[in-house]
């Protein structure tokens, strides 16, 4: 007979992961117990040595699903006590927190049965949950997983639900949101005007009002959703110009995966994330739309789709004719609104009708964003189904450490013992209500872990809000550079310890000389970095402006490269959407240096090819010339632009000249693309002793990530770039917490 205590660390509970240990112990004849603390999960085994290795060999290689194991560790037992059988006991309380929170999974097989099954008494109920599916992290308040830490501590379970809780033989043992029509949250619909509408068929109802062209506010398992029916040109006309959203593309929510093939192109990994446990936002190519409004995403090639992955969702679309826009609700810079209040407060002049229930979000969560390149899966944004994202560090944080990361696109994570914690996505700090929704999120992971810091990091520029808020904080604070943030990002995802050569481009960052860099190559380890190569300084005329008005940057290259005289008489785009007295105008800011700030960014220079191509002259949402570019682009065009390194610089001006010359859009864009490629492979050939490192918003464009690949394999030289962390902003934060002082 032997005895061993076993304690498993990771993603482990509130997935499934004690009934599992319970149902293989009686399988096996061990007798012992399994509870919860706040490290993890505790097993006590007894039993024949043979039937233990079997055990630890099932835990090891086949977990529950949902689960994330990152250690397990393993003693002998010598103490005299004897067990006469297995039992699920109490959870402990410890005194260190550092079990993991689990994210928010999309609703399971099993419960989508269990909701179009007319004999199961959760039938058409739209809260239907099991240990293997249903909300986690947004209803949290503090670890350890139970039901008296969450938004569902309000709702008394009924004796049927009980009697399934307490079942370690039945799916839905512990499963903490578990409930059903006689015990758990209700729907509640409202008019505009805060009026509820009393119906016994709420769901039909609200189908009903986007079936007939309203635009409704629906709450999901992280945030509420604005809603039109996707088919419906007047609907989504007028969703946008009540949200003034001109041209940025909507997400499109299907019923199946086969309107999703109707619609556009996918790959057969496309088709496996879209259907798997976290069901994402998928940006595809597009065909012809199908009975899509071509109003969703304009002037692009690509649609993001994605599949209802919650209760009320599916049973929604028993009612819809027709594809929807599921949008986050929210005004212009501020995170997704969680409570029916916002939504009256914000946009109750967007919305008419709204649909409630009364089940709180704690933790508020958006939807999560990939893209498949080279038939792998790329993160844009990390939220819902993915977040919190967590790692192990091989060595012990010597001292609990928060990192802030940027401005844009925020996320926070948290380094102590050996766990590297990530948030999900927060969203740009451009507003008071983010920085409240900032500094709550700091507050509820301070409070998963009993957290508390000391030492912070941040970003290097001054007028960031989270720079300003960690120098408010009354704790030691380590600022770090912003482009050299995003190579760590991507050495942390690798777990790389060495020197690297990091090519780091985007469109803006707080520079080491007070510039604004963005188009950066560094030699950099995890304690230093050296900048060996920028793209040459150029002036963006109207500061922030110029990011608005890419026009501006065009211009702003032009006067580097020609006299005034031969600007007023290039044919150009560019020039022609300016007057001549705007002309003179922005010729004396450059001149001058009146409100033209440098930058070295490569984001910058894409808004400039977008001018200069007659593709847009100003841009009314991030991004927008990037995805342009990339829809021109033509691999059969093998030409490219010339460009030199002078002193360290990259200078364009050769290029610049050329695109002046070219008239064609596809010329123009396949070159400039076909240009960054030469650059960066030249670069690493010079550099061949280093692995490559591709960080920063211009690597989500697909088509310049999958063409570099491409020849980066074809010189044989070793890259890397962020798959699972967003190589955007969103990843600042992990790589802030993986540098080293040393």
């Amino acid at each position: 007979m032997s005895k061993f205590k076993i304690e498993v660390q990771g993603i482990v509970q509130g997935v499934g992961f004690r009934p599992f240990v319970y149902n293989l112990a009686l399988k096996l004849n061990l007798n012992g117990y399994v509870n919860n603390d706040d490290k993890g999960v505790n097993i006590l085994l007894q039993g024949k040595k043979s039937n233990i290795d079997i055990f630890l060999s099932e835990l090891k290689n086949k977990p529950p699903v949902l689960s994330k194991i990152d250690n397990i560790f393993i003693f002998e037992d010598n103490s005299l006590e004897e067990f006469s059988d297995f039992k699920i006991i109490q959870s402990a309380n410890q005194k260190s927190k550092s079990t993991l929170v689990s994210p928010d999974i999309a609703i399971c097989e099993d419960c989508i049965k269990d909701i179009k099954n007319t004999q199961n008494r959760r039938y058409q109920y739209e809260f239907t949950n099991c240990t293997n599916c249903g909300p986690r992290y947004s209803i949290i308040s503090t670890v350890p997983y139970d039901r008296i830490n969450t938004s569902m501590s309000d709702f008394i379970m009924c004796q049927e639900c009980k009697e399934e809780y307490e079942d370690p033989t039945n799916r839905r043992y512990h499963a903490q949101p578990i409930c059903c029509p006689n015990c758990g949250p209700k729907l509640k619909l409202y008019d505009n005007q805060k009026n509820e509408l009393s119906s016994n068929e709420t769901l039909k109802k609200i189908a009903q009002k986007i079936n007939s062209g309203f635009i409704v506010a629906i709450k999901g398992i992280g945030g509420f959703h604005i809603i039109c029916d996707a088919t419906n040109e007047n609907a989504v006309k007028k969703l946008r110009e009540k949200k003034n959203r001109p041209t940025k593309p909507f997400a499109v929510m299907f019923k199946y995966i086969d309107e999703i093939k109707s619609c556009t192109n996918i790959s057969k990994k496309e088709e496996e994330i879209i259907l798997c446990k976290e069901k994402p936002i998928v940006i595809v190519d597009k065909n012809s739309m199908g009975k899509i409004s071509e109003q969703i995403a304009p002037n692009i090639n690509r649609l993001g789709v994605f599949l209802p992955y919650s209760p009320l969702h599916i049973l929604l679309f028993e009612y819809l004719n027709n594809p929807i826009i599921a949008t986050s609700a929210n005004l212009k810079d501020e995170p997704i609104i969680k409570s029916v209040e916002e939504i009256f407060n914000k946009l109750g002049n967007v919305v008419d009708y709204v649909l409630d229930f009364n089940r709180e979000i704690i933790n508020a969560c958006d939807d999560s964003i990939v893209q498949v390149v080279n038939d792998e899966i790329q993160i844009l944004r990390l939220a819902r189904g993915y977040a919190p994202i967590s790692f192990k560090s091989n060595s012990n944080f010597d001292k609990n450490i928060l990192a802030l990361g940027a401005n844009q696109k925020s996320s926070i994570s948290l380094g102590f013992n050996k766990n590297i914690i990530s948030s999900p996505y927060i969203g740009d700090m451009n507003s008071i209500v983010s920085m409240e929704y900032f500094k709550r999120s700091v507050s509820t992971f301070e409070k998963f872990y009993d957290f508390k810091t000391q030492l912070i990091v941040c970003d290097k520029h001054p007028s960031y809000e989270t720079t300003k808020w960690a120098m408010n904080q009354k704790k030691p604070v380590k600022q770090l550079q912003h482009h050299y943030s995003h190579a760590l990002a991507t050495m942390a995802e690798y777990d790389l310890d060495e020197d690297v050569l990091a090519f780091v481009f985007d469109g803006t960052g707080y520079g080491d000389d007070g510039n604004i860099w963005g188009g950066e190559v560094f030699i950099a380890n995890r304690n230093s970095y050296k900048r060996i190569n920028h793209i040459k300084y150029f002036k963006l005329l109207g500061g922030e402006k110029a990011v608005k008005e890419p026009k501006r940057v065009a211009l702003s290259l032009l006067f580097d490269n020609f006299t005034f005289e031969e600007v007023l008489n290039l044919d150009n785009a560019c020039v022609n959407s300016f007057s001549k007295n705007e002309l003179e105008l922005f010729y004396k800011m450059w001149q001058k240096n009146l409100n033209a700030p440098l930058t070295s960014s490569f984001g910058r220079v894409f808004d400039a090819i977008s001018s200069f191509s007659n593709i847009l002259q100003i841009q009314t949402y991030e991004g927008e010339t990037g995805l342009l570019i990339e829809k021109e682009y033509d691999e059969n065009i093998k030409e490219t632009y010339d460009y030199e390194i002078v002193d360290n610089q990259i200078d364009l001006s050769k290029a610049i000249i050329a695109i002046i010359k070219d008239k064609d859009k596809k010329v123009i864009c396949s070159k400039f693309i076909n240009m960054i490629i030469n650059i960066i492979c030249e670069i690493s050939l010079e550099n061949k002793n280093l692995k490559v490192l591709l960080s920063g918003g211009v690597f989500q464009n697909k088509t310049l990530l999958e063409q570099l690949s491409k020849r980066l394999k074809k010189e044989k030289i070793k890259f890397y770039f962020s798959k699972t962390i967003p190589l955007n902003d969103q990843g600042i934060s992990l790589g802030q917490l993986y540098f080293q002082n040393k």
